[in-house]
């Protein structure tokens, strides 16, 4: 039997190992039982297969039962146990054996399990023939570990758990536990002070927040494939498709009476059909791993594994996938693998020391966020991380990740003053480990799911984002082109009359604009924390201010480099966005907000049917100037080119709110050349300036070319031209 200080140990929930005490125990001269059930009467062991009972001996009073058994006591036994006059029959959950396999547990050390969410946090299974609940989690440093819940009144004492040694994995099997039961993880750290309960770090479902347990759930559904969706899509990410995407904040997109969150299912039922109409392509959801504040949009999320149930279930959000792939729209998720919160139920200090962040405050403390930083030299956290992302591709369908502050990865020094950093071991600034995370990144997501893609957010010039890992570069898919965003909407902002002095900004996209498969984002960062909406962006009184926009917007739509909108621009939602509350819809009411919306639904359509406008986006074949040099206009000109028998595309702006009549341009052929769009045209709010709808080249060479058009431009107006078919 145990001794006395085993014991009181286990009492005190101090025992590091309580599977070494609790269950059946055999030695070559006896057999003995012993468990701990506090509050009850009594407790009788009971076999199965025998139907012998043996009553067990109270052995303190604190309720530690034991007895010698026959040599023969089933390891099947069950206990009846009697407690405020009650009678239950239970399975003991120390009479089973392990749970996770040596592979699963070497795999995980060695940072190569790919699954690993099959195997940690909380699973349905039947064990040793007995239905109930696995629990695994990964604490090295703990000095004990035990999943607590209403089943057991959160006493961390009931069902401390199994340590499966150097791999600091702790797990147990909970018999008869079900689906939907509350729980958490209470933690002894090194220096045997309680933690803060902790929420599953792989838990697959949390209380709806601010509450922060996590909820037994098991495994989402593998989503059943739409059409060809799956086998096709890999076209649709190509860097010579036609890639225009819609960001989406779902809290706040629209909301429902009383200003409630909507659900997945009204969210897919209302957005769905709103974004085909729009003729985007792809929708980008910010972060939806749970997260416990709403004003950190996700960006800060305690419970990577886990779908936020502010909006529904995990097969909820399953379903609102699958509804955009019925609709042929690809679903992006933002992920945010650069940080974590510091919450106590969180990540942070999980086992009582640094283990998922860096120890040092100057590699594992973000100033900017107040978060902590993943410490990305550490096998298990890689292995963390790179099972979660594989997880959102392919427990939900989801077609690609955009990963967030991928800029404040690469540099140890990124936003720290000199004295703040720890070099590398060659002495510089870029950060070696989480360049080698983001290359097995981006290699496992194309390996394992094809098909899919990865963007990065990275907003320097870091060289090779995009570029394969073959070639030395990270392996991204594509990147977003935050110089374009910043030069661009800064020009936009300047009055038109000093424009000609910013003339460069327009320009100098066009120097790099090759080196990367860009995304040209207009994202949420650009309308928050005072910076206005795009709209209020914009110079001028209010007809001004909506040409000036429709323009930009043209000019953006025929520029090299696919499209990312966030939710309100499309309407020129006119305040800044606010995360507490639906956009302001009302706006359709009014004819310029509903002139934007449709010339967004234009340029996407035209952008999706015209191959010179996105076949070549990343190539420098697809793109010549045809003038880039009239800054005293604030004019630019440029073509757009595909492959030989696809027409080329003439875009032209005026950044000015004077109509300039016989402006010419020069253009490669003859014959007739359509206005395929106008950003002035009285269906979008604007004067209706233009060219009737067509104008014939004249054999008069300009700009170097053999050909050229007289035309029309319309005040703060964008032209995309096509030649007749």
């Amino acid at each position: 039997m145990p001794s006395r200080a085993s014991l009181e140990a286990l009492v005190r929930g101090e025992h590091g190992d309580p599977f070494s005490i609790l269950g059946l125990h055999r030695s070559r001269a006896s057999a003995s039982l012993c468990v701990f059930q506090p509050g009850a009467a009594s407790v009788t062991a009971i076999d199965p297969e025998t139907g012998e009972e043996v009553a067990l001996e109270r052995l303190n009073k604190t309720g530690v039962f034991g007895a010698e058994v026959p040599d023969g006591f089933s390891q099947r036994y069950r206990l009846r146990i009697v407690r405020d006059g009650e009678t239950v029959e239970i399975d003991d959950p120390y009479r089973f054996g392990p749970i996770l396999g040596e592979l699963d547990l070497h795999l995980f050390a060695e940072g190569n399990h790919l699954r690993l969410y099959e195997k940690m946090g909380a699973h349905a299974i039947t064990h040793e023939g007995v239905d109930g609940i696995s629990f695994a989690v990964w604490a090295p440093n703990a000095r004990r570990v035990s999943v607590v819940g209403p089943f057991n009144d959160w006493d961390g004492r009931l069902h401390a758990m199994r340590n499966r040694g150097d791999s600091g994995v702790w797990e147990i099997f909970v018999p008869g536990l079900g689906l939907g039961e509350l729980y958490k993880y209470e933690l002894l750290g090194p220096d045997k002070k309680l933690l803060p309960l902790k929420t599953d770090p792989f838990g697959f479902y949390q209380e709806r927040p601010p509450a922060t347990a996590s909820v037994v759930h098991g495994l989402p559904r593998r989503p059943t494939p739409v059409g060809t969706w799956q086998t096709e899509r890999e076209k649709l990410h190509s860097i010579n498709a036609p890639i225009s995407i819609y960001e989406v904040h779902l809290g706040s997109w629209m909301r429902g009476d009383g200003n409630r969150f909507l659900s997945y299912a009204e969210l897919a039922d209302r957005l769905v059909p709103y974004v085909q109409e729009l003729g985007f392509t792809h929708i980008e959801l910010m972060p939806v791993s749970e997260f416990p504040f709403d004003g950190s949009w996700g960006y800060q999320p305690i419970g990577l594994f886990a779908p936020t149930s502010r909006f529904g279930t995990p097969e909820d959000f399953a379903n609102f996938v699958s509804r955009f792939h019925a609709a042929g729209i690809g679903v992006l998720v933002d992920w945010v693998s650069a940080h974590f919160p510091t919450d106590a139920h969180g990540l942070a200090r999980f086992d009582g020391t640094a283990l998922y962040e860096h120890a040092d405050p100057r590699m594992g403390f973000h100033k900017d966020w107040n978060t902590l930083i993943y410490n990305y030299g550490r096998r298990e956290v890689l292995n963390f991380l790179l099972a979660n992302a594989l997880f959102w591709l392919e427990r939900f369908g989801i077609d690609g990740l955009r990963v967030d502050a991928v800029a404040s990865m690469l540099y140890l020094d990124y936003s720290r003053e000199p004295g703040e950093w720890v070099p590398n071991m060659f002495g510089g600034n870029e950060n070696l480990e989480a360049i080698a995370f983001l290359k097995r990144l981006n290699e496992l997501v194309y390996a394992e799911r094809p098909g899919t893609t990865t963007i990065a957010e990275e907003s320097t010039a870091w060289p090779g984002v995009s570029r394969p890992t073959y070639l030395g570069g990270l392996g991204f898919g594509f990147k977003w082109n935050m110089g374009w965003m910043h030069d661009t909407l800064s020009y936009m902002q300047e009055d038109p009359i000093h424009r000609r002095y910013h003339h460069d900004k327009l320009t100098f996209g066009l120097l790099y604009a090759f080196s990367e498969n860009f995304v040209l984002p207009l994202s949420h960062d650009e309308v928050v924390h005072g910076k206005g909406s795009l709209i209020g962006k914009m110079p001028g009184d209010r007809w001004q201010k909506f040409a000036n926009l429709r323009a930009y917007y043209g000019f953006m739509w025929g520029h090299p480099g696919k499209k990312l909108l966030f939710m309100g621009g499309e309407f020129a939602q006119e305040a800044e966005w606010n995360h507490d509350h639906s956009l302001d819809w009302h706006l359709l009411d009014d004819g310029m907000h509903r002139g934007v919306k449709a010339l967004i639904g234009d340029l996407n359509r035209l952008y999706r049917e015209t191959p010179a406008l996105h076949a070549f986006d990343t190539e420098s074949r697809g793109f010549e100037w045809v003038d880039a040099s009239d800054n005293e206009a604030s004019v630019i000109s440029f073509l757009r080119l595909g492959d030989d028998d696809d027409p080329p595309v003439l875009v032209v702006s005026n950044f000015t709110p004077v109509p300039r009549e016989h402006y010419r341009i020069g253009v490669p052929q003859g014959g007739r050349w359509v206005e395929r769009l106008n950003t002035d045209s009285a269906d979008y709010g604007g004067s209706g300036v233009g060219n009737g709808g067509a104008v014939e080249a004249d054999p008069k060479p300009w700009h170097g070319r053999p050909y050229s058009l007289d035309l029309t431009l319309p005040p703060l107006a964008t032209l995309i031209l096509e030649p007749a078919g």
